[in-house]
């Protein structure tokens, strides 16, 4: 656990859901944990009591949130979910929070086998519709392109780019032709419950958070007396930063900032928040000591805005460091990567790597801190303005 971990509050401690079962972490709400082929090698995923109204009633079940890249593996653990989790109830809904493929990869199997609807944004809808019949904009010749330009120029690197053109669609082979429209700020009733969608940008087109007031009712659970519960997505995690990159399919874009900006409008919530991420462990659920003055919060008693203000300060700090780079030559979104990735990097991190690397670069261009200088050699290089 580093530094920063170890300030945030864990409820359940190192606990975590067994391969193909559930553990409940609030009242109404189950935690799964599911394997990536990934250096990032699990996502969660959740399940939320619910019930449906149709002509012959009232019909009790869950929803799906989330649901995984597609592959055998992850089908063989949802199969063992339904035998141990669903208490004998049906699936009657399967909500993604975005389009990336470990949170879309197997909708479309969910929603065949349980013959229940998709519900997602229609951003993100439409750009799984997209990336499914091409790419995401991490292999194939317009992302190869698109590295070169801002300097990946290893002609193996390129061409295993170039030939990973079926990147998305081997991880989600089928998006559901139809769905039910997610937008921020609307309210989404699940088991009687009400749960706020609250819109993030910058990691994904139109990514949906959900949030559920603390207050409504329901038996206390580990995290507090009916805590206030927000299911994060990707948007705020407890161990890493979110990624967040420009791809060759937006090349002028500032993700970055609508990240942050994402995530700043986060703060309002309840202090008390327990927040449920695709990747980590929940964290907060708790109201944040209160320390002396000038004395820092005891170890483990942070949770939602602490982690906000951190990854803040990531951000701060990686700023700075393009900035001192930059002002000694300009530089290429390629010559940052051992300036902001201090480990070594496999050609997947290094794609995802290069995409951060130019949107910090790019965040600070549209500041009017930096300049872009295109080069004889066809690489976009950045200065001090």
């Amino acid at each position: 656990m580093n530094a920063l971990e170890a300030q945030l509050h864990y409820p359940f401690g190192d606990t975590l859901p067994a391969a193909g079962c559930a553990l409940e972490v609030a009242p109404g709400v189950k935690w799964l944990r599911m394997g990536l082929p990934f250096a990032l090698d699990h996502i969660n995923l959740w399940l939320l009591r619910d019930h449906a109204e149709g002509p012959e009633g009232v019909r009790e079940g869950w929803a799906i949130v989330d649901c995984g890249i597609t592959d055998d593996a992850t089908r063989a653990s949802w199969e063992q979910v339904f035998a141990t989790a669903l208490e004998g109830l049906p699936v009657l809904r399967v909500i993604v929070t975005h389009m990336h493929p470990d949170h879309i990869g197997l909708a479309h199997w969910l929603t065949e086998r349980w013959q229940c609807p998709l519900w997602i944004s229609a951003t993100d809808w439409n750009a799984a519709r997209l990336a499914s019949q091409s790419t995401t904009g991490f292999g194939g010749e317009a992302a190869a392109r698109h590295f070169a330009t801002h300097g990946l120029n290893d002609p193996a690197s390129i061409d295993k780019i170039r030939r990973r053109a079926n990147y998305y669609a081997a991880m989600v082979p089928a998006v559901p032709d139809r769905y039910h429209r997610l937008m921020g700020g609307r309210r989404l009733r699940i088991g009687g419950q009400d749960w706020r969608c609250l819109a993030g940008y910058g990691h994904a087109p139109e990514h949906i958070a959900l949030y559920r007031e603390g207050g409504q009712g329901g038996q206390s659970d580990q995290a507090g007396d009916t805590a206030s519960v927000l299911i994060s997505g990707d948007m705020v995690l407890p161990r890493i930063s979110t990624n967040v990159s420009v791809i060759d399919l937006e090349p002028e874009g500032d993700p970055l900032t609508l990240y942050l900006e994402s995530i700043e409008a986060l703060r309002p919530l309840a202090a008390d928040t327990l927040v449920l991420p695709s990747h980590g462990r929940p964290f907060g659920g708790v109201t944040p000591a209160v320390a002396g003055e000038g004395a820092p919060p005891p170890p483990g008693t942070q949770g939602l805005h602490a982690r906000i203000d951190q990854l803040q300060a990531h951000h701060a700090e990686r700023f700075k460091e393009v900035l001192a780079t930059c002002a000694t030559a300009p530089t290429s979104a390629a010559e940052l990567l051992p300036v902001l990735f201090k480990r070594p990097l496999d050609l997947h991190q290094t794609t995802f790597a290069m995409g951060e690397a130019i949107a910090h670069l790019h965040a600070l261009w549209f500041q009017g801190r930096l300049k872009r200088l295109p080069g004889a050699d066809g690489v976009l290089r950045f200065t001090l303005a």
